[in-house]
């Protein structure tokens, strides 16, 4: 299945798996001879922690080689004015403006205002262009949104 990210989402990507596979990996194993030279393993929690440590760190190495392998990457297309992935949109809600990046679903940080293209938000915004108003179903009802600019 290919998974679509923006140029920034797949440095982060390759950053991460850089970082797991040369220095937490290096970090794991020091951790694991430090624990092997204090003697018996059967009772050795510091072992313990670092061999499931280490099993952690290889699920996420394996997660990110195959994601890294289906990634498709997504250039905005500065002539479409309308949002997309990697559109950055302002939006007029309940009289508060606030700001979206449309992202990758692999990318996506709610906190950070990220907001993936599958999410209910993203698939509203995707298509729409400044003076759009678009409807979203949420939990807490139904919540219209007033496109204020598409970057």
């Amino acid at each position: 299945m290919t998974r679509l990210v923006t140029s920034e989402g797949l440095k982060k990507l390759q950053d991460e798996l850089e970082e797991r596979t040369v220095t937490i990996r290096q970090e794991i194993a020091n951790s694991i001879k430090e624990a092997k030279d204090q003697g018996d393993l059967s009772e050795n929690a510091e072992y313990s922690a670092a061999k499931e440590q280490q099993a952690e760190n290889e699920q996420r190495v394996l997660e990110l080689e195959m994601l890294l392998k289906d990634v498709e990457i997504v250039q905005h297309d500065d002539a479409d004015t309308s949002a997309q992935i990697g559109s950055k949109v302002t939006v007029k809600v309940k009289g508060k403006e606030m700001d979206f990046d449309i992202v990758g679903s692999n990318e996506a940080d709610p906190a950070a205002h990220k907001i993936s293209n599958e999410s209910p938000i993203g698939k509203a915004l995707m298509g729409s262009n400044p003076g759009d108003k678009v409807s979203v179903k949420t939990p807490a009802g139904e919540v219209k949104y007033e496109i204020i600019k598409v970057k």
